[in-house]
């Protein structure tokens, strides 16, 4: 009996042992970014033995996919869900010969080990891709953390980012744009030309199309929501299935000042003809971009 009971003893301190903290999961984002700038996998020490590697929404290997190679990384964000133990990280690659935006989620297990690994990764021929154009408007945004004393509820955080995934479905949704608002969508920018009054309530949105399979991770210290969701109908080629799409919101004062997306097409171009938006539709919504 004795050994049963100092078992259970055992499992019990392991349990207690992991809390996820915000210092926990940044350690764990930074050794994600590591992952992906050297290719070395072996020096992720907290990755679990049954970890599942998904890229566009397969399943692939971290031994032979994108993060088996290592890149230089120009630009790097994550936001810290401690509530769900989860993290989101956003990489951007300019230098060739491969460059790349790149939104990843990652799932803790109860132990504190990375079990899943989930990423949007885009590249020439996906949807307005230009990961110049978006190391640029990248860096000229500020998302410092949130003041303690102004930052919003994790329920308003989220509920910014899910009025947006709703609206494109039903029309009568309120979204709750900022002013100033921008949108990076691809290398592509919205924008009048004065970025103290800009607005991302310019029209162009979706209309009657579902955004599906969502995954949420929010993190109320940087006021920050991403979604990972299935975009009905981006790519034309497969108009009735979810393209693999990350939107990430900025929250302040219950508004959005900034969106950042990627979305991967099934094929180059999403069956446009082309690797971006159709000039109609760049006109349509104002986008502007740094070629």
């Amino acid at each position: 009996m004795a050994p049963f009971v100092f078992t259970l003893a055992t499992l019990a301190a392991s349990a207690m042992a992991f809390e996820c903290t915000r210092e926990y999961l940044q350690e764990t984002a930074d050794r994600y970014v590591d992952l992906m700038a050297t290719g070395q996998h072996d020096r992720f020490e907290n990755l679990a033995y049954d970890m599942k590697y998904m890229e566009n929404n397969k399943t692939a290997s971290i031994l032979n996919g994108v993060p088996a190679f290592g890149m230089t990384i120009d630009a790097k964000r994550s936001i810290l869900d401690t509530t769900q133990c989860k993290t989101m990280t956003e990489i951007i690659v300019t230098q060739p010969p491969h460059p790349y935006v790149i939104h990843t989620q990652m799932t803790l297990n109860a132990d504190g080990n990375v079990n899943l690994i989930d990423s949007i990764v885009t590249d020439k021929g996906d949807w307005a891709f230009n990961a110049t154009g978006t190391k640029y408007w990248n860096s000229i945004e500020s998302w410092d953390p949130i003041p303690e004393d102004q930052r919003d509820s994790r329920k308003v955080v989220k509920a910014g980012g899910k009025a947006y995934a709703d609206r494109c479905n039903d029309v009568s949704v309120h979204v709750p744009f900022g002013t100033p608002c921008a949108r990076l969508e691809g290398g592509a920018y919205t924008g009048r030309g004065n970025l103290s009054a800009n607005t991302c309530d310019i029209g162009g949105l979706p209309e009657h199309i579902p955004m599906t399979n969502r995954k949420y991770v929010v993190d109320e210290v940087m006021g920050v929501v991403d979604i990972f969701m299935g975009f009905t109908g981006l790519d034309r080629t497969r108009n009735t299935e979810g393209a693999p799409d990350s939107h990430m919101f900025r929250i302040e004062n219950g508004k959005i000042r900034y969106i950042h997306t990627a979305s991967a097409c099934f094929v180059d171009g999403c069956g446009m003809n082309g690797t971006g938006p159709p000039p109609q539709l760049r006109r349509h919504r104002s986008l502007r971009y740094l070629e």
